[in-house]
């Protein structure tokens, strides 16, 4: 009897969960201190490439469940920001902290986005072959290992979960559509929901209306305010009317730092501005 005791002991604890199938958990995102109130924390940046200061000296604060606008010409560092903020790219010098206490310098990319930063690129970046449906269940939250996916079966909350980001985004009607067949407009929209079903905390959105007719350019304002408060969303734009709809608060780079801060209407009426950037559009 004694072995027997001994042998299910052994069992137990060869089968504990905690050293047995860690690869079947997803990774838990470590929580984020906001008590500043401020969720990102850029200070003191510099990047060069061969010689070219994307970077310089670049502080900016953005404050949780803000939404706030970054515009610049071309290679005033928007992008280049973006870049260092999901860990593709590290810069010279400088801090950036998610919260006041994630070193985002510390992680990778892939560590970057578990931890709850998701970005969405200019171009949509969706699976054309795939249902709308078919792209959010892809996008959960959960562990792509092979296992895991093999023996994976949609819970009753993730299907939940993705009729509520069908209803955000305004594709329940094109749920088994294929992505493919969607308006460009549609398919921002999909990926921005992509986003959405890894539940971040901060959202990075590159131009999102390039392309866009008005009635979409319209609906993406909609949908990107209504992200604000719950999620903290940065949103990079070159539409200066598209901006003025959405903007609590624009910062303007130029040459890698921050030129002018503030509402629409000062940045606008900003003399440096209107000098290095917004010229006739002013």
């Amino acid at each position: 009897m004694n072995m027997i005791t001994e042998r299910a002991d052994q069992a137990r604890e060869f089968f504990r969960p905690d050293q047995v199938w860690p690869f079947l958990v997803p990774p838990q995102q470590q929580s984020v201190d906001v008590s500043k109130q401020v969720l990102l924390y850029i200070e003191g940046v510099n990047l060069s490439f061969d010689g070219f200061k994307a970077l310089n000296n670049l502080n900016l604060y953005i404050n949780d469940g803000e939404l706030r606008c970054l515009i610049g010409a071309n290679g005033a560092g928007k992008t280049t920001l973006m870049d260092v903020v999901t860990g593709k790219t590290r810069p010279d010098t400088g801090s950036v902290y998610f919260g006041s206490n994630i070193n985002l310098l510390e992680h990778s990319e892939d560590e970057i986005a578990q931890l709850g930063i998701g970005r969405k690129f200019q171009k949509p970046t969706v699976f054309e072959a795939q249902t709308v449906f078919d792209n959010l269940e892809l996008a959960l939250k959960s562990n792509k290992g092979v296992i895991a996916t093999l023996l994976s079966r949609l819970s009753p909350t993730e299907l939940l979960r993705i009729d509520e980001v069908l209803q955000i985004i305004g594709l329940q009607d094109q749920r088994f559509m294929l992505a493919g067949a969607l308006s460009h407009g549609q398919k921002q929209w999909l990926e921005i929901g992509m986003l959405l079903m890894a539940d971040p905390r901060l959202l990075l959105v590159d131009e999102p209306v390039a392309g866009m007719t008005p009635q979409e350019t319209e609906r993406t304002a909609e949908l990107l305010t209504s992200l604000a408060g719950e999620r903290t969303v940065i949103v990079v734009e070159h539409d200066m009317e598209f901006v003025r709809s959405i903007a609590r608060t624009v910062t303007v780079l130029h040459q890698g730092s921050v030129l002018a801060e503030g509402s629409m209407d000062q940045v606008q009426n900003n003399k440096d501005v209107i000098e290095v950037y917004l010229g006739e559009e002013a």
